[in-house]
């Protein structure tokens, strides 16, 4: 591997465990759209190299989150109940839905990826902030659907899942969003562990592959996001308890809808080195 991808993916990571732990997402708009680049500039066949890029995000995704979520329960903001509810479910919600995404083209998987967090963000942006007194909902079987579900999102598109995650706690299941991006982050990394041995499950035969790949997952690239990432992870957990929760919940609205402009590809339609 080149010398630029090496430290492109190096300094990736940093970003990626920085966004991990101030917003309790996996990174996926930062990693995703950088692996795709990587893969595809090394002779990669491009619906091969957006499968890798999710598969391999995942594998990131799972020591980021415990690194993040360790700084977050630190600070009382890791709802460890919710999180066991909606972690085991999502698990089984990953599974299918990597499986699902290892048989889509790549553009199909790149657009439902962009439409999916922009419509997050325009509902999050809409949706009023949950009352202080209002109770945080304790149903096993609303967590269950709710992990199914985002665990699906989470496999399909290649995420960890926080960015779909943490609105659906806020406006569905009433979390404060310091509560939302602590217990995030704790959920991610059982989600996370589904749609990974789904991705390396569902390429393990497959030609085209590069090297140091297992199925989906590529561990050169896992390795290089990672040694970054997680440490980063750490310290972006304790800037997250500096915000306020207004500033938290708008930092977190405009990442998502530059990540789903970006996956549309609305940047590169108007021309934009975004």
């Amino acid at each position: 591997m080149e010398i630029i991808f090496i430290t492109g993916l190096l300094v990736t990571g940093l970003a990626v465990g920085l966004a991990a732990g101030l917003l309790g997402v996996g990174g996926c708009f930062i990693m995703v759209p950088v692996q795709f680049w990587v893969l595809t500039h090394m002779g990669v066949d491009p619906t091969i190299a957006i499968r890798i890029a999710f598969g391999t995000n995942l594998a990131v995704v799972l020591p980021t989150a415990i690194s993040g979520a360790y700084g977050h329960n630190k600070k009382g903001a890791v709802l460890w109940k919710q999180a066991a509810y909606l972690g085991a479910s999502g698990f089984c919600g990953a599974i299918a839905g990597a499986y699902v995404a290892s048989n889509l083209p790549g553009d199909v998987l790149k657009t439902a990826f962009g439409l999916v967090i922009l419509l997050g963000a325009v509902r999050m942006l809409t949706a009023k902030p949950p009352h202080i007194d209002e109770e945080i909902s304790e149903s096993p079987v609303l967590y269950a659907a709710a992990g199914i579900f985002l665990g699906l999102v989470s496999g399909i598109i290649g995420i960890g899942g926080g960015v779909v995650m943490v609105p659906v706690m806020v406006m569905g299941l009433k979390f404060r969003m310091h509560q939302a991006v602590g217990t995030s982050t704790a959920v991610m990394a059982l989600t996370a562990i589904g749609g990974i041995l789904s991705y390396m499950y569902n390429g393990w035969n497959v030609t085209g592959l590069p090297a140091y790949s297992l199925g989906y997952v590529n561990m050169l690239q896992f390795v290089l996001l990672a040694g970054t990432s997680v440490p980063m992870a750490y310290v972006g957990s304790k800037i997250a308890h500096r915000l306020s929760h207004k500033n938290l919940r708008n930092l977190f609205i405009i990442v998502m809808l530059y990540m789903g402009l970006k996956m549309i590809g609305v940047y590169g339609w108007l021309g934009l080195p975004l």
